[in-house]
């Protein structure tokens, strides 16, 4: 009589890589912008409102532009409009030579966290912490690198 090998079956990680990173990212931001849709509210927007409410001090414009342009890699003049668009809805309020968020926008802000505060933790709960830093230093590694890039290619 013989006996059947043993299964060696063994469940390999995917590796993380560009098209995985790209799946996630846009996985979580659908989410996200399922949310913001529901507060009249673009993607772009609620980063350049976000900026301003946690800033430690009112930035100028042009600041919170290239601060958004930091984070999103956008076109200066599309932040330009989204910045002229959180003015029109009354989130933000030039003060002189600053934009400052109005307690409209600061509470659109809290809001939102609010609204996405229980799908993230559906997103990212149960996630090992260990498997957490690691990820968190990988996804640096990479986001220095594709800026080192991206500068090179613009200079």
């Amino acid at each position: 009589m013989t006996t059947p090998a043993a299964s060696t079956a063994t469940t390999t990680a995917p590796i993380a890589d560009a098209r995985a990173l790209g799946l996630a990212h846009y996985a979580a931001r659908g989410v996200l912008e399922w949310v913001l849709a529901r507060y009249g509210t673009t993607f772009q927007q609620q980063v350049a409102l976000r900026a301003a409410v946690t800033a430690d001090t009112p930035p100028t414009p042009e600041q919170l532009i290239a601060q958004v342009q930091g984070f999103l890699k956008a076109d200066p003049a599309d932040i330009r409009a989204t910045l002229d668009e959180l003015l029109a809805r009354d989130l933000l309020v030039a003060d002189g030579a600053h934009l400052r968020p109005t307690e409209a926008g600061r509470e659109l802000i809290a809001t939102l966290g609010a609204a996405t505060a229980p799908l993230s933790a559906r997103i990212w709960g149960g996630i090992p912490a260990e498997d957490l830093a690691a990820a968190g230093r990988v996804l640096a590694l990479v986001t220095a690198r594709a800026d080192a890039e991206l500068a090179a290619l613009t200079d």
